[in-house]
């Protein structure tokens, strides 16, 4: 908000009556608020669009009179608290036009110009450079018309395309989901929020995949908040839960309406550096109910000992679930095998879904440098960094897991990966 001092002369109307000669105050005469109530311009009454000018000009002429008695240090403070405003603003841009760039990996002309042309707004700049509206769409502005929800091949993949409008296609829905009923499906992804680099077609071909396989549940982790406003624009056929809305986080997608959300909860890892936590959601999914959970343990060798506290505090709450609720985690663990070995390994009741499917090597490895060049590292190795764990019911044999995949695997146009990690596709037979 910019401050503007202005002095303004006008004339009061001659035909309208002055106030007397007499009545005028003295000199040192106190503010306009504190004039005796017989010098007070009235409000007009119904009717008196006279009284309501004249009225208009005594307040103006008093104004006059104030400004004119403003001292030069008054004018001479506006004019710098003007200039600590403008200058406090400048800097402002600047540091949005900073993070606009290391977000969209874009250099600071390009920032400007999509922040100015979005009145300063990080948010609308954001999603007006990753979800630039196509020709086609820009034409049908221009001609008045109402442009699609889905953008053009340009664009990202529209999540909603499965969204029915009419009863006919709501018929068919119901049929496909008696179909589906004996089965179910779920994605975790740790789909690399914090590179930078090519984020913008990353970003993209993440959705693709989501399309593609139009999974019931979808965890996330390394979410940004780009990532999570494309993910409301254009997944409305799923229930999003964050587990932040700062930084990096998680995200769990549930399908609409198939999966029905309960109730969900965030529970922090008390001595995390990295910004890390447990995302739990409560869920029904064909009259079973299920906790999901997903996070993004501690990472790299040197904070072993904080992903371990973060395991066991996962662990610990898959365990105090009631008994008749089947438990699902899914996440980025960060997890070397002889750390769970040191733990004492998993709880009787809780398998690792790959050890549980026969050790499958097509899906084993979830982080591999050899085949992923997305980190361009010098080193070389693979790790069972993303695991999936199961606690089923204990009156048993409702949801079992069926098969488990790799994803995420094919370059995109931009020569990269979606991510640094393979992400897990696992499906589960529901017994009915």
């Amino acid at each position: 908000m910019y401050f503007m001092a202005s002095l303004r002369l006008s004339t009061v109307n001659p035909i309208l009556p002055s106030p007397p000669t007499a009545a005028r105050a003295p000199e040192r005469q106190p503010r306009r608020a504190e004039l005796p109530a017989a010098f007070r311009p009235q409000r007009p009454a119904a009717g008196e669009p006279w009284r309501a000018a004249a009225a208009a000009a005594a307040e103006e002429e008093v104004d006059e009179a104030e400004a004119a008695r403003c001292p030069p240090a008054a004018a001479a403070a506006a004019e710098e608290e003007e200039e600590d405003e403008e200058l406090h603003l400048a800097k402002r841009r600047k540091v949005l036009c900073s993070e606009f760039a290391a977000i969209t990996s874009s250099d600071a002309a390009v920032a400007r110009s999509f922040l100015a042309g979005n009145g300063w707004h990080m948010q609308r700049a954001l999603n007006a450079y990753f979800d630039p509206p196509s020709e086609k769409e820009e034409k049908e502005e221009a001609a008045g018309g109402v442009p699609p929800a889905c953008a053009g091949p340009g664009s990202c993949i529209d999540l909603t395309a499965d969204a029915t409008t009419s009863n006919a296609g709501v018929n068919s829905a119901d049929s496909r989901q008696q179909e589906d009923d004996s089965s179910f499906s779920l994605i975790t992804w740790n789909i690399a929020g914090l590179d930078l680099g090519n984020l913008k077609e990353r970003v993209r071909g993440i959705c693709s995949y989501l399309a593609l396989y139009n999974p019931d549940v979808v965890f996330l982790q390394e979410v940004i908040p780009p990532h999570l406003c494309l993910l409301q624009m254009r997944a409305g056929s799923y229930t999003i839960i964050p587990g932040n809305v700062d930084g990096y986080f998680t995200v769990i997608m549930l399908k609409k309406p198939r999966v029905k959300l309960l109730k969900h909860e965030i529970i922090p890892f008390p001595t995390t550096s990295m910004m890390r936590n447990l995302l739990v959601v409560h869920v029904s999914i064909s009259g079973n109910e299920l906790c999901l959970m997903t996070s993004h343990l501690e990472s790299t060798k040197n904070h072993s000992k904080e992903r371990v506290k973060q395991l066991q505090i996962m662990l610990n709450k898959m365990q105090k679930e009631p008994e008749s609720t089947t438990v699902i985690f899914g996440g980025d663990t960060n997890l070397r095998d002889s750390e769970v070995t040191k733990l004492g390994n998993l709880p009787n009741n809780i398998m690792d879904i790959w050890e549980f499917l026969g050790k499958p090597q097509h899906c084993r490895y979830t982080w591999d440098t050899n085949s992923n060049t997305n980190l361009d590292a010098e080193y070389k190795c693979k790790m069972r960094f993303d695991r999936i764990y199961f606690r089923p019911a204990a009156d048993g044999g409702h949801i079992i897991p069926r098969s488990m995949d790799l994803i995420g695997l094919e370059k995109l146009d931009c020569g990269r990966f979606p991510s640094d990690h393979w992400g897990l596709l696992c499906n589960f037979d529901v017994i009915l």
